[in-house]
Order: structure tokens, then sequence, then C-alpha cells
């Protein structure tokens, strides 16, 4: 199977990747199913790329309909170390404006029902999440960002919405009373399962609107934002150009080593479906209980 070591995932508008070389469309199989769709293979500033549109090309799937299993575990299977994820958010503060920037560096989940893990079914484990953004690759998108010339807001948290229905004035007055910075659809349960994968994980936020709360500004709708995705699409392409360029081929960020102390169930006691299936993800931890079956 071809590899790549980064992974691009394109939020609503974000739908190809520009300026890759080598190109190379693969359809990724999973247990979990299929991913969102087929994933772009590529060079990007000498660096294996793998580029996948989180809603399909043509904008086809819910936020509640996304196979985020499967679109985390088809890039793990591909090698990706880091992703890049590229979302539409509503801003919740005045600050931040429609076309600003958020590297946010916290998680507010408000999401029902959607599968959120890689374990059960006889394996147990629990992932540190304090910090659910890589604050390595955080770091670089802020500067990236800026380096573009994009206003850019580095920090503060963002909530997950289920949707597909936009907020009540209430929930956003109430969101922002806990002072969050922005509101999205989509970063959950992405993040959690890409830090189960031991995949680094940040992301960039395209502010698009000011939801619902602001009492001038126009309110958030289908419409507005995809106009205002189409103006921030080639900035967010230009700092994905800039952050790949500036990977460094060691990882020493507490994502690589998330699961070193998460598996609560021995590895001799998971059933081998199980651990056939999480061997992608757990495969240098159960490697010698496999080896030795």
């Amino acid at each position: 199977m071809p590899k790549a070591t980064v992974g691009v995932i394109g939020g609503s508008g974000f739908y190809q990747m520009q300026g890759l070389s080598d190109i190379e469309e693969v359809a990724v199989s999973t247990p979990f199913g299929d991913p969102s769709d087929a994933i772009t293979l590529g060079t990007l500033e000498g660096v294996q790329i793998a580029f996948l549109p989180r809603h399909g090309r043509g904008h086809r799937l819910l936020p509640s309909e996304l196979p985020q299993r499967a679109n985390i575990y088809a890039l793990k299977q591909l090698g990706v170390e880091r992703i890049i994820a590229v979302c539409a958010v509503g801003s919740l503060q005045e600050t931040v404006k429609p076309l600003d920037i958020v590297i946010p560096d916290q998680l507010i989940d408000r999401t029902k029902n959607r599968p959120s893990t890689f374990f059960g079914d006889g394996i147990v484990g629990h992932i540190g999440f304090g910090h659910p953004f890589c604050p390595q690759l955080s770091r670089l998108l802020t500067t990236a960002s800026r380096g573009v010339g994009a206003t850019t807001h580095p920090g503060g948290s963002c909530i997950v919405m289920e949707g597909p229905a936009f907020s009540t004035r209430a929930e956003s007055e109430l969101y922002r009373s806990w002072g969050a910075k922005v509101i999205g659809m989509t970063a959950l349960p992405e993040a959690k399962l890409a830090r189960e994968a031991e995949i680094c994980y940040a992301m960039l936020a395209c502010a698009t609107d000011y939801d619902c709360w602001h009492e001038t500004e126009e309110a958030v709708s289908a419409d507005l934002i995809l106009q205002n995705l189409l103006r921030n699409a080639e900035v967010s392409k230009q700092i994905v150009a800039a952050v790949v360029g500036q990977l460094s081929d060691v990882r020493n960020c507490e994502c690589e080593s998330a699961l070193a102390n998460a598996l609560i169930t021995q590895p001799e006691q998971v059933p081998e479906p199980v651990r056939s299936r999480m061997r992608p993800i757990l495969g240098r931890y159960f490697e010698p209980v496999h080896q030795g079956s």
C-alpha cells in the first residue's frame, strides 16, 4: 500500500489539495467501513501527503454521517503521523471576525450518538485528552497563518455541536458565556480518534460567520458560509503548504505515545478478531503477543 506521513482533512469548501505532484488516488477499505471518499496521495514540499475531503467530493455527507473512524483508520494505514484538519467555524467572540483564522487549543463536546472510539468489543483503553491538539503542530500552523498575512488567533475553545441545524440564540449565548471562541460540527470525534491512533492532530479553523448571537451582523446561513469559505480556501492551502515544509522527521510530542499508558485490557485477553482489527493502531503494543500466538 502507498504511504504518506502527513494527512490533510479538508472541510466545507476545501475539497481538493492543489500543488501536489506525483498524484495517485487510492481507495482504502477499513473494518469500520469506507472513508468519506477516495484519498489523494501526492508530494508537497518534498513530503508525502494524503488528502481526504471530509464530506466527500460534492459535499455529500452530513457532520453526523461522517465515517470518522474509517477516515482516521485509513490515514493510519497509509502511515500518516500528523493530521492538519481544516474546518469551517462560527465565531463566538467579537474579536474573531469572519475570514479570520483560529488555531484552537481546547474542545467542548456537544455531539450526540457519534461513535467516538476504536476501543470496545473486548479491549478497553482510556487515552489522556486534557490537551486535545498537538501543541507543536498548532504552533507551526499559527506561525504559517501569520506568515501568509491572515489575521490569526492562537488558542481558545471550540464547541463541537451535533448539527446539522445551526445553534439557537440561547445556545449561542450560553457558549459565549463559557468563554468559547468558535463553534463547528466536525472536530469531534475526529480529534479523539486521531489521539487513539497516536497521530498528531491540529485544527485550522476558518471563521465564516458570527453564529447567531451578533446584533448587527448577518446570522449564519449555509450560503454565507460557502461565500466566505471560498474566500478562505486559497489562504488555507497556502498555510498547509507552509507548514508541511517545516515539519521535522522526528516527533517528540505526547501524541506519539498516547497509548503507552492507556491500555487496560491485557493483550492476551483481547479476542483475536479484535486484535487483528486493531493491529494498525496497536501493533507495537500487541506484536509480541501476536508473534507468540
